[in-house]
């Protein structure tokens, strides 16, 4: 019997692949960085090929790493950046443009048309989402208006949209699968998440061409089979794909919250807590996204989701950009040396603000400094602007869901941040708890493919695998903790609207 899952963990810095045994245990992993492309201020790219040779390389990398022979792994998982959006020639497998990445903000002009038309009600209410150039929706629309014969090969029927778990399956199996699961589908702005299907009207307004648009899918079912003659990879040839979910449902999944209520954030490029609100679609009424969690046996479970698009890349900048850390692990250092940011705050609004606030033209901003402050106090600031923007989307899921949360899941990069993980605690009051394994996205993906395998027998098999590796508790008095979040809500309004004000 095949002793292993094989998780692809496609991701806006780099491509990684985790190999999981049957007690959620990582065998081996590797990981390969690919390049930023920042045209114009404000636009982020991936060349398409770049994503499949990292994520090639990095599967060949784990296997032998682990030494793990391919008749050992039972299926492969992926999970991914959403509302990267591909298009590509299915005759010869070229992009007809690089991938335009879900921090894009190049098609904000766009959307502010499709809200001055009146079309916020309709999208929310078919496709849980706000109006965004965030969404994959607009960034298609750009490239069929802008990429040089884009629009002739999708007269022609030749042309295929796909993020970016769409884009590692149909080049995985050959070309033979053109699916997109549910959760990565709900967030394209074009997804109906109630009927789960395309949005006929939307896809006409958008000028999205439905023979463009792949399969929608479950979560866990197998899509295909790996094709034969992979460079690097051959041996896996005939290995079922069978998990595929968006990166920010596969933490949901891999922290086990399968509950109603139960809620997770992830500390990555970006910020995203998510809770799990059962068969019931929300409709939130703070900004917040509703959609697919999963689809599992036929039934769909849905979340409730608020974004905050900078934060371990805030800590990246403040490293590679500003040169004031070498490591991620020195910001910490710095951060503990001062016992408070010393009135100064960090608006990490890089490009825009995500949740609750959907400001499209914010942009970053540092307010409270005095000649008293220093790197620290700004390394501290970094951190704590990370922990607010995560205390305003609590506050508005609190009010959303109605539900007491008494506790959040934490896992991604900058989790293992005990520093930044006490700040949460203090700022929204509740216990945060950290697995032992915070590769959760990518041991997301590997329960759904081995779920649809048979590798694991049901949810319940896996909830008895999470472990806990530390609980923080709050220790912050409320009097101080509605102090300091008075001044970082005051931070947020100097942001907002910059590039329109500026």
């Amino acid at each position: 019997m095949s002793k292993y899952i094989l998780s692809i963990d496609q991701g806006t810095t780099s491509s990684r692949t985790i190999i999981f045994n049957k007690k959620g245990g990582i065998v081996s992993k590797a990981q390969f960085e690919f390049p930023q492309i920042y045209p114009k201020s404000g636009w982020v790219e991936h060349d398409p090929e770049e994503i499949w040779k990292s994520s090639v390389r990095s599967v060949a990398e784990a296997l032998i790493d682990g030494d793990v022979e391919a008749k050992d792994i039972a299926a492969i998982g992926i999970t991914n950046q959403r509302e990267t959006t591909v298009l590509w020639d299915k005759i010869t497998g070229r992009p007809v443009y690089n991938a335009i990445v879900w921090q894009c903000r190049r098609t904000a002009p766009y959307c502010e048309k499709l809200k001055e038309e009146g079309l916020g009600g309709y999208i929310k209410e078919r496709t849980g989402l706000v109006i965004d150039a965030y969404f994959s929706g607009t960034k298609i629309k750009w490239i069929l208006d802008n990429a040089p014969g884009a629009k002739e090969l999708a007269d022609e029927g030749r042309l295929l949209f796909g993020t970016v778990e769409t884009w590692l399956i149909w080049n995985l199996t050959g070309g033979k699968a053109h699916v997109t699961e549910y959760s990565n589908a709900s967030r394209t702005m074009l997804f109906d998440v109630r009927k789960l299907c395309f949005d006929e009207f939307l896809c006409e307004k958008l000028g999205v061409p439905m023979s463009v648009l792949p399969e929608a899918v479950q979560s866990s079912e197998v899509y295909g089979h790996v094709a034969e003659g992979i460079p690097g990879i051959e041996a896996l040839a005939g290995i079922p794909i069978s998990g595929a979910i968006g990166d920010q449902q596969a933490s949901l999944f891999g922290q086990a919250c399968f509950t109603p209520g139960q809620a997770k954030n992830t500390y990555g490029t970006g910020c995203f807590l998510l809770m799990n609100t059962g068969e019931a679609c929300a409709v939130s009424e703070n900004n917040l996204l509703t959609g697919v969690a999963w689809g599992l046996d036929g039934k769909v479970v849905y979340s409730i989701e608020g974004s905050a698009f900078n934060a371990g890349s805030v800590i990246k900048w403040l490293r590679d950009e500003l040169g004031l850390i070498k490591t991620a692990r020195e910001c910490d250092i710095l951060a503990e040396s001062v016992p408070d940011a010393g009135g100064v705050y960090l608006v990490p609004a890089f490009t825009g603000l995500g949740a609750p606030y959907w400001d499209m033209y914010a942009r970053g901003c540092m307010v409270g400094l005095t000649r008293g402050a220093g790197k620290a106090h700004i390394a501290r600031a970094v951190i704590e602007g990370i922990a607010y923007q995560m205390t305003d989307l609590l506050e508005a899921m609190r009010n959303d869901a109605k539900i007491d949360i008494t506790e959040l899941r934490v896992d991604g990069g900058a989790a293992v941040s005990d520093i930044m993980m006490q700040i949460q605690a203090d700022m929204t009051g509740l216990k945060v708890n950290r697995p032992q394994v915070i590769e959760t996205t990518a041991l997301g993906a590997a329960y759904l493919a081995g779920l649809a395998v048979g590798f694991w027998k049901d949810v319940s098999e896996i909830e008895n695998i999470r472990e806990v590796e530390r609980i923080f508790y709050p220790k912050m008095d409320a009097e101080t903790r509605e102090r300091k979040y008075n001044g970082w809500k005051r931070a947020v309004e100097r942001a907002k609207g910059w590039e329109i004000e500026g």
